[in-house]
C-alpha cells in the first residue's frame, strides 16, 4: 500500500469536518479530508427542511448541554453566528430568520455545501469519500493512518482531526466510531442518548394520541428545570414537535414531561366568560373555542369533563385549567437513534482544549463538532457548534502548520 504526506488528516465530511479543513488549510498547510459516505455534508443537505437552519444569531453557550457547562464558550466566543453569516454572505447566499433567532437559507442546504466546498477549493484541500478509516496509530512525528475503499492508502500526518459526529441517524451512516477512537487513545466518553427526538408513550396512552395524529399546538413544555414554549405534534408514537424535542434532551426514564397548553392565555378566565355567554354548550364544545377540536375532545373524554359548561362551578372550572395548563405525562422512551436530530453526550470535555479543541494528553489529535460532549438546543445552534468548534481546531493547526 502506498505512503502519503499530509499535514493533517480529517475523518468527517460535515460541517465540523469541513470547516475545520478550510481553516487549517489557510496557511498552506497539505490537508485532506475523508468520508465513508457517497457526498460530503449529507446531515446539512436534510437538515431545515432542505433549507439547513445552518444558525442562531442568539447563540451562547446557555443553549448548550455538557458536564462541563463553560467548556464551549471560548469557541463560540471566537467565532461567533455573525462570523458564519458574513461567509454566507459573503458567497451570495439569501437566507432569513424564521423565529427565535433561527437562519435558514431561502433556496436549498446544498447553497451551504457548495460554499463549504469552493472554501476547500480555495486553499486546496483534498477530499476523499467513500472512503474509511482501517486504523490510526501514533508514530514519532504524528499518525500513521490507514485508509480503505476507494482511497485506500497508508498516510502520515502531524494531525488527525476526528470530526465523525455521532450515532444519530445511522441509516446515513452514523456509528460509534469516534467515541472509539477516543477510547483507543484514553480519552473519557461520558454516557450517549439520543437527543432531539420524539418521544413515545405506552399502548394506554397511546391509543388516544393516535387519533390525534397531525395535531399541533402551542405549548410550554417542562421536565425537570428545563422549560420550552413551542409547538408540539401529537404522532402515531407519541409527542414531536420542536418543544418536545428540546425536551426530549432534559427527559429521562421515569420521568413525567409536564405540558402546558395556551401558555399566555388565562383560561379559566376565558372558561368563565365563556359559560356566562352561553352556557347551554358543552365543556368540550367551549373547549373547542381555545384548542383544536380534537385535543379539546381528547381531554374532556380523558378526565370526564361532561355536561354543560353552565353547570360547571368556578372550583371545576379552576381544576379543568389547571389540567389544560398542567397536563402530567409519562413517555416511556424516545423513537431513538433513527430519528434524533443529534446525540447528547461523547468525548468528555475534561480531556480537550476549550481553546484548540486538542487532546490534551495526545499531541496532534482534535476532536469537534457532535463527537465532543457538547449538544445545543434545536434551531441552529449544533450548527453554529460545528463551525465554531471546526475554525478553533482549524485555526490552531494552522498556526502550528505554519
Amino acid at each position: 500500500m502506498p505512503i502519503a504526506h499530509f499535514d493533517t488528516v480529517i475523518l468527517g465530511a460535515g460541517a465540523a469536518g469541513m470547516m475545520c479543513a478550510i481553516h487549517a488549510a489557510s496557511r498552506g498547510g497539505r490537508v485532506l479530508i475523508v468520508d465513508h459516505a457517497k457526498a460530503p455534508g449529507e446531515k446539512i443537505r436534510i437538515s431545515g427542511g432542505g433549507r439547513c437552519n445552518f444558525t442562531n444569531i442568539g447563540t451562547s453557550a446557555r443553549n448548550f448541554l455538557s458536564n462541563n457547562p463553560h467548556f464551549a464558550k471560548s469557541a463560540l466566543g471566537r467565532y461567533t453566528p455573525h462570523d458564519f453569516v458574513a461567509l454566507v454572505e459573503k458567497h451570495g447566499i439569501a437566507y432569513h430568520e424564521k423565529t427565535l433567532g433561527q437562519l435558514f437559507c431561502d433556496e436549498s442546504a446544498k447553497d451551504i455545501i457548495a460554499m463549504l466546498l469552493d472554501e476547500m477549493a480555495r486553499v486546496a484541500c483534498e477530499l476523499r469519500l467513500n472512503t474509511t478509516l482501517d486504523s490510526i496509530a501514533t508514530i514519532d512525528d504524528g499518525f500513521a493512518v490507514k485508509l480503505g475503499g476507494e482511497g485506500a492508502v497508508t498516510i502520515r500526518c502531524r494531525h488527525f482531526v476526528v470530526a465523525s459526529g455521532g450515532k444519530s441517524i445511522p441509516k446515513m451512516g452514523a456509528s460509534s466510531l469516534g467515541y472509539q477512537i477516543a477510547g483507543q487513545f484514553g480519552l473519557a466518553v461520558t454516557e450517549t442518548r439520543p437527543a432531539l427526538v420524539p418521544l413515545t408513550f405506552g399502548e394506554d396512552v397511546l391509543a388516544g394520541f393516535r387519533e390525534m395524529a397531525g395535531v399541533a399546538a402551542d405549548a410550554r413544555v417542562s421536565c425537570g428545570k428545563a422549560t420550552f414554549e413551542e409547538a408540539l405534534l401529537f404522532t402515531h408514537r407519541g409527542l414531536s414537535g420542536p418543544a418536545m424535542l428540546q425536551i426530549s434532551s432534559y427527559w429521562r426514564e421515569k420521568a413525567s414531561v409536564r405540558i402546558a397548553f395556551l401558555p399566555k392565555q388565562d383560561v379559566f378566565a376565558a372558561l368563565r366568560a365563556s359559560r356566562q355567554e352561553n352556557g347551554r354548550r358543552s365543556i368540550a364544545n367551549t373547549l373547542g373555542d381555545l384548542l383544536p377540536k380534537r385535543l379539546a375532545a381528547y381531554l374532556a373524554d380523558a378526565h370526564g369533563w361532561a355536561g354543560p359548561i353552565g353547570d360547571a362551578s368556578d372550583m371545576r372550572l379552576a381544576a379543568i385549567a389547571a389540567i389544560i395548563q398542567g397536563w402530567d405525562v409519562m413517555p416511556i422512551g424516545s423513537e431513538g437513534y433513527r430519528t434524533a436530530e443529534v446525540t447528547l453526550g461523547g468525548v468528555d470535555t475534561s480531556g480537550l482544549n476549550s481553546r484548540t479543541m486538542a487532546a490534551t494528553a495526545v499531541d496532534g489529535l482534535y476532536f469537534i463538532g457532535e463527537v465532543v460532549d457538547v449538544t445545543g438546543w434545536l434551531g441552529g445552534y449544533n450548527f453554529q457548534w460545528a463551525w465554531s468548534s471546526g475554525w478553533a481546531a482549524g485555526t490552531a493547526i494552522a498556526e502550528r502548520s505554519g
